[in-house]
């Protein structure tokens, strides 16, 4: 197929955008129309040229017979065509297709292309995912409509949300594995977690907070008042991280540097990066099960105990007791990774204190909290 072929649709069109453009009706459009304009037929313009493209690499063929990874050969051609959504609207391909007798068919062009097995390119599917990130399935359709003009239906959406959860182990296992060498040289090893609601059906919640949930509802029926629509309605996921890296070694003055915004200030210092940063996620099992995972990745790390550790860990009320810090750091300290606290912390400063020091300082103004603080003491 020659390249004018191929083209001629995208050349046409943007002979006409240009004509248009060039034209006293276009003189007579503000700002925002010819935006509008050029958003709507110069997606329709990227969408030729994409075509155009996909028309010039052909349909794949390869030759009169193939042999798959699996040592079957294939010598049965077959032309197939394709319509993909992409982020300028539907596009078709065609390409060739080979199969033999009990074996499965094979595309060389869609290896070549990476075409996913959904009917929406990857590029569209990384732009939803994105949107569901942050919004409902419903909402994310309709921000990707609003931005590209393509329609998925909500089925597709959740097919490309599940797969793209699929990754997740992958990608954080992958990079861990290509960072280990530089990470072993490292002198902090650090455990992170954390507590992530996710809103649930009823059903799926855990066992005490499903029957929180229905005597809620049961309330809500006989007319009490909720605070809020969603209360009882999430299972605490626990969120998991252990990485090796550098200290982070500087002087007070960088620290106060830091927090000056002015042109004198200088260059911030860089700090140091994560290595070999591993994070999951587990929302069927316990939080005790995932910390308990948390510490055998460390150990596997450094198995000899030579690194230093760094435990963060976040309180879970909902669904952790109270004491389960306590139970940690008693884990950790049986096992030589901690030194056991002698005094007990100091007292929190009450409101009833900080409302008089608030006072203090509203009849003092321009007098630094620290000399307030300092002259009582003094008395």
């Amino acid at each position: 197929m020659e390249y004018n072929d191929c083209f001629n649709c995208a050349e046409e069109k943007f002979f006409e955008m240009t004509d248009f453009l060039k034209s006293r009706e276009a003189h007579t459009l503000n700002l925002s129309e010819l935006e509008e304009y050029l958003h709507e037929e110069g997606r329709e313009l990227l969408r030729n040229l994409l075509t155009a493209h996909l028309e010039e690499r052909g349909v794949g063929d390869v030759g009169p017979e193939i042999m798959g990874a699996d040592g079957m050969k294939r010598t049965h051609r077959c032309l197939r065509t394709k319509k993909i959504k992409t982020l300028f609207g539907e596009v078709e391909t065609s390409r060739i297709g080979y199969s033999g007798r009990g074996a499965p068919s094979l595309l060389p062009l869609d290896g070549m292309l990476n075409l996913p097995s959904l009917a929406v390119s990857y590029g569209l599917q990384k732009y939803l995912v994105l949107e569901m990130i942050r919004s409902s399935f419903d909402e994310s359709v309709k921000s990707v409509e609003r931005w590209t003009g393509v329609r998925i239906t909500k089925e597709q959406a959740e097919k490309i949300m599940i797969g793209s959860a699929g990754d997740f182990k992958k990608f954080y296992n992958s990079r861990s594995l290509r960072e280990r060498n530089e990470a072993e040289a490292l002198p902090l090893i650090t455990l992170t977690s954390d507590g992530k609601g996710v809103v649930m059906r009823t059903e799926d919640l855990r066992e005490a907070t499903g029957e929180k949930a229905e005597c809620g509802k049961r309330s809500k029926r006989d007319g009490h008042f909720m605070s809020k629509g969603n209360s009882n309605a999430k299972r605490m996921a626990t969120v998991a991280s252990v990485y090796e890296i550098a200290r982070f070694a500087h002087k007070p003055e960088d620290m106060i540097r830091e927090f000056l915004f002015t042109s004198h200030a200088g260059k911030k210092l860089r700090r140091p990066r994560p290595k070999a940063k591993r994070v999951w996620a587990g929302l069927e099992n316990s939080g005790e099960d995932v910390i308990s995972e948390i510490f055998e990745e460390a150990l596997k790390r450094d198995p000899s105990n030579r690194k230093e550790w760094v435990v963060l860990v976040d309180g879970d009320p909902p669904e952790q007791p109270a004491d389960e810090s306590d139970e940690i750091i008693q884990m950790m300290v049986r096992g030589g990774l901690m030194q056991p606290r002698h005094s007990p912390p100091p007292d929190p400063i009450s409101k009833k204190e900080r409302r008089r020091l608030a006072e203090k300082l509203g009849r003092a103004p321009g007098r630094p909290l620290s000399e307030i603080i300092i002259s009582e003491r003094g008395q």
